[in-house]
């Protein structure tokens, strides 16, 4: 099939490569033209892993092409919106700019019969509204919601573990007959997929997002508590997680989540209900952002504690940037928060990631940035781990301690076995241990 991306950042351009890859044409158009000119030249402008060896595949076998006209899209039989929807900047709900723009920008470039399929997490009642908007073209609206893990997207988009298919009363069947052919591969592998109308599609995301963020949450909360009466949040977890109601994954206490979607998509899903005066129904939201947020103020404290007069001009290496591993994503990333906290603190704060230092240091110049992993840790008076990192996971606290000044660890993401640590001569601090 001849489909059409609009939107060529995370979700989009993943999403056009794959489909590339399933043996669609595909043209993935984007108004930023330093970013096409990248995924043109067979170049990813973020880190995810497998996405460069299917970008490459899908422009040498002539599938795949990138272009800022959107008259490229005309021809196609599915058009994929993917832009952002990002928070507000004068509140808390989501900033719908790109998605009006992209879809009345591609209103001219629709035939009869065509589909346009939404991918973006929206605010419940956009696909109604778009619907209406694009009816005079003869076109159709689907909303497709996009459940992509960072670090997984790859996998996640050719091997979804379901598809969801918004669609409207009338043309239902045509539509998902439409999208059955765009998915051919997962539909033979048997993935589930759900028909639904178009609000149950749009709650989705923001469902399983929410009761993520609140799982996630659920378990800081309790490592606060855990904290006070001296009991281990991991041994918490374990126990409880072997209930099947419940289980064990999500269940890891630390400076808690962050990135592009959970945080601003739990507070997009708050403001959406107070629109509708069902603000009640999801208040609890606002207590797993306070929770979560809470978290990444417990490490500064635990650093700033570890020194036993002030944090002031102390040598501090904070590893992990990213808000989680296998990216270098720093969107309200709670270790790139915890740095810039601790260096607002005097603290003397050198910071390291594998792949996310260029983004961090366009958002936060004033940080130091270490080259190597080996840079940060040596002269370091206290080790902040903030991201689940395997190179930090896999540090020998032998070798370790021989780099530092201090022997002083602060285990935000709860990946060091304690005992190890302390008897290699390491201070350890944990979360919720």
């Amino acid at each position: 099939m001849k489909l059409s991306v609009i939107g060529c950042g995370y979700l989009g351009a993943v999403h056009a490569a794959a489909m590339a890859s399933l043996g669609h044409e595909v043209v993935g158009i984007d108004v930023d033209e330093a970013k096409i000119a990248k995924l043109a030249a067979g170049e990813t402008p973020f880190f995810e892993p497998g996405l460069g060896e299917i970008l490459t595949q899908g422009l040498e076998s002539g599938r795949l092409s990138f272009t800022t006209d959107m008259s490229a899209a005309a021809g196609a039989q599915v058009h994929f919106i993917a832009v952002g929807t990002p928070q507000r900047h004068d509140g808390t709900g989501a900033d719908m700019t790109y998605v009006n723009a992209s879809v009345e920008s591609l209103l001219p470039h629709l035939r009869p019969g065509d589909l346009v399929a939404g991918k973006s997490t929206v605010p419940v009642g956009t696909a109604n509204r778009l619907a209406e908007l694009i009816a005079p073209t003869g076109a159709h609206l689907a909303w497709n919601p996009e459940f992509l893990r960072e670090g997984f997207a790859v996998k996640d988009t050719i091997e979804p573990d379901r598809l969801v298919y918004g669609v409207s009363d009338t043309t239902g069947t045509d539509d998902t007959a439409t999208l059955d052919a765009v998915y051919h591969t997962a539909i033979a592998a048997g993935t589930p997929r759900l028909v639904t109308g178009y609000a149950t599609a749009e709650l989705v995301k923001v469902a399983a997002n929410s009761f993520l963020a609140t799982k996630i949450s659920f378990i800081n909360a309790m490592a606060e508590i855990a904290e006070t009466v001296g009991a281990d949040v991991t041994q918490l977890a374990d126990a409880i997680g072997h209930d099947n109601r419940i289980g064990r994954r999500f269940l890891n206490a630390g400076v808690g989540f962050g990135g592009g979607c959970l945080p601003k998509d739990i507070r997009a899903f708050t403001a959406r209900a107070e629109e509708l005066g069902k603000g009640e129904s999801v208040a609890f939201l606002k207590h797993v952002d306070e929770i979560n947020l809470r978290r990444r103020q417990r490490v500064v404290d635990l650093a700033v504690d570890s020194f036993p007069d002030h944090i002031n001009g102390h040598r501090v290496a904070v590893l992990g940037l990213a808000f989680k591993p296998d990216s270098d994503d720093t969107r309200d990333s709670p270790a790139l928060d915890v740095a810039v906290r601790l260096k607002g603190l005097g603290a003397d704060v050198i910071a390291y990631h594998t792949e996310a230092i260029p983004n961090a240091r366009r958002a936060h110049p004033q940080l130091a940035y270490a080259d190597t992993l080996d840079d940060a840790l040596t002269g370091a008076e206290t080790v902040v781990i903030a991201t689940e990192w395997k190179a930090f996971r896999d540090l020998d606290p032998h070798t370790t301690r021989d780099k530092v000044a201090r022997p002083v660890v602060i285990d935000g993401r709860n990946i060091l076995t304690p005992t190890t640590w302390r008897d290699a001569g390491w201070t350890y601090h944990g979360m919720g241990r």
